[in-house]
């Protein structure tokens, strides 16, 4: 199987060789460029396809999200994981918006960090969390009954039978709980509430 791509975009020369150090070692990653700036990037990635980017935030030429942007207009289908040193609360959800597939933080370790890497080559989505803090406290007390209903595998018109709600209210809900929890479908949501402990 062929190695799996990976350029680098940071404009502080000492997390570039880190990352770089990291990504040299992998038998299944190779490093194909390095860029100090958005600019850079894009000019990249118009010559030299990957597989995966490992994009900074603040770059000095245009942010992080801007880059995102371009990226996603320009049907690029390399797959972004933000490695930021700014804390995932702030900017997680609004990078996974704008379509990154993960956002990590600079302090992590080596094997957190490749296990990102790999998730997001495979088209998973990657949120790093705090260890600490379940998932789903990130939902509304109304999209945490949504979840639980969906998880246990009630359909989406019998959840808003059950609930007073129009499909289409349901539906808005799910796609905003799959969302908020960096989920794909309805299997996902199954397997966290099990492994979570939230299902009766």
């Amino acid at each position: 199987m062929p190695a799996l791509r990976v350029l680098i975009a940071d404009d502080h020369q000492i997390v570039r060789s880190g990352l770089k150090q990291i990504i040299a070692g992998q038998t299944d990653l190779q490093l194909v460029a390095e860029c100090r700036t958005g600019r850079e990037v894009l000019d990249q990635l118009r010559s030299q396809p990957c597989e995966v980017l490992l994009l900074d935030l603040s770059l000095p030429d245009m942010s992080g999200l801007d880059v995102l942007k371009h990226i996603k207009a320009h049907n690029h289908s390399v797959a972004v994981l933000v490695v930021s040193g700014y804390p995932e609360s702030q900017f997680g959800l609004n990078v996974l918006r704008a379509g990154a597939m993960g956002f990590i933080s600079k302090g992590v370790d080596e094997a957190e960090l490749l296990r990102a890497i790999r998730m997001v080559a495979r088209g998973h989505r990657y949120v790093q969390g705090d260890p600490n803090e379940p998932r789903h406290n990130v939902l509304s007390q109304r999209e945490f009954q949504i979840f639980c209903k969906l998880a246990e595998g009630v359909s989406v018109s019998e959840t808003a039978a059950t609930l007073f709600l129009s499909v289409k209210t349901v539906s808005t809900y799910r796609s905003r709980i799959l969302e908020k929890m960096a989920m794909k479908s309805n299997a996902d949501i199954t397997y966290y509430a099990i492994k979570n402990g939230l299902l009766q």
